[in-house]
């Protein structure tokens, strides 16, 4: 068969369509979209499955008292002449093999020994953390029972896990959508070459070190919280024991420098972190998140918002974590849940926020990273975000990156030698 033949009964030819390319940016949006719907899956089973543990909770005490006890049998007095019953008549009692000269203290006149231990009425003054008499030290060494722990516990279970669950669930939605509908902030007019220093280098030091110490605490603590729920059941008990033993240890290696951390960022960044009125106006325009222009210095409302959070969730979170690694100072051990509940509540809501800082630091806005990577910013990116702030500093904007960086590297450091405002 000849060519032509061969291509006369092959039929004609269709051509295909070139295929399209995903843009850089689309391929992102993609890729964080498919991470985030992850971990909200994972959280979201964490969640639910310590809901479901805290279900299956023990009945109440009070709910038990009117119950009787079904034992083979039917009863479970003691055999005949196996205890003593108290001498009424002479108000004592006796040992078994002794005499009638031996007495010791009578019983209570409302307990009757071999048809009830003790009385019902004792308990319930011991479960409320009546103390008694106790050889051992400590502020709590009398109290046999201290229900207030059963409380702290379901109020940690029941409130601090579920909740603070669904509030990094809904950051984390948040967050996604956002990239998803404005995708990240660019610099409208491009990058100019130019850079102005921003940050000293102690500056971005003091960043760092609390940055990486947040992460670590973060993951730590969450493992700690969520753990039980989310990882004994993919792990099992001795992998996950593991998993939170090498977390908890880790968890107060590093715990006790956070305190510095958080200290160090007071003093370096506490100028020019005062509110003014024209903070008021950028939070009534969102920032110029979602499109317009918000003037601002070099700190605008929201970072000055997590400034003020960073002090004070730091201090509440590094002052009862050093309370719930001396227990034994305490009074009782009521304070050292107290401490717990803080701690956790304290860690939720610092993490939760965090979340937002670091996507609007690196992915979320064009430029905003170099600030703490090389202590300086694009002419550009300082105009459009911090356009009060460049006005003042607008001189110092060059094209040599080098030398802006060694200005920025020497530049004061906070109020110890009075930073850049």
């Amino acid at each position: 068969m000849t060519e032509d033949a061969r291509m006369s009964t092959a039929g004609p030819t269709v051509a295909r369509p070139p295929m399209r390319r995903l843009s850089r940016a689309r391929r992102l949006r993609a890729l964080v979209a498919v991470t985030v719907c992850a971990a909200l899956s994972t959280l979201s089973l964490a969640v639910t499955m310590s809901e479901m543990a805290e279900a299956q909770q023990l009945p109440s005490p009070e709910s038990l008292k009117g119950q009787s006890i079904a034992v083979p049998g039917g009863s479970v007095r003691p055999p005949a002449g196996a205890v003593n019953l108290p001498d009424t008549t002479s108000n004592a009692v006796r040992r078994p093999g002794q005499g009638e000269g031996a007495s010791f203290p009578s019983a209570p006149s409302d307990t009757v020994l071999g048809h009830e231990s003790v009385t019902e009425g004792l308990w319930d003054r011991i479960r409320h953390g009546q103390a008694g008499e106790s050889v051992l030290t400590g502020g709590e060494r009398g109290v046999l029972i201290q229900s207030a722990g059963e409380a702290w516990r379901l109020l940690r279970n029941d409130q601090v896990v579920r909740y603070g669950g669904q509030m990094l669930l809904a950051v984390i939605a948040a967050i996604a959508l956002f990239f998803l509908v404005r995708g990240r902030i660019r610099i409208d007019n491009g990058r100019s070459g130019r850079v102005i220093p921003r940050f000293s280098l102690a500056q971005r030091i003091a960043h760092w070190f609390a940055a990486v110490l947040f992460v670590l605490l973060a993951i730590s603590g969450l493992v700690i919280l969520f753990g039980k729920s989310l990882l004994m059941p993919v792990l099992g008990p001795q992998g996950f024991a593991l998993v939170a033993s090498a977390a908890m240890q880790g968890h107060n290696l590093f715990g006790p420098l956070f305190l510095p951390a958080v200290l160090a960022i007071l003093v370096l960044f506490i100028k020019g972190n005062a509110p003014r009125l024209v903070d008021l106006s950028w939070l009534a325009k969102g920032g110029g998140l979602f499109g317009g222009h918000a003037s601002s210095y070099k700190y605008n409302a929201g970072q000055k918002i997590w400034f003020v959070l960073t002090i004070v969730l730091g201090l509440a979170i590094s002052v009862s974590g050093i309370v719930l690694l001396f227990p034994d100072t305490l009074a009782d051990r009521s304070q050292a849940q107290l401490a717990n509940l803080a701690h956790g509540i304290a860690a939720v809501i610092f993490i939760a926020v965090g979340i937002g800082h670091a996507y609007i630091g690196s992915i979320g806005m064009e430029g905003a990273f170099e600030a703490m990577a090389q202590g300086t910013v694009d002419e550009n990116w300082a105009r459009e975000h911090h356009d009060l702030w460049y006005a003042e500093h607008s001189g110092e904007a060059t094209t040599d990156r080098k030398r802006a960086e060694v200005s920025a590297a020497a530049a004061g450091d906070g109020i110890m030698q009075g930073a850049r405002p």
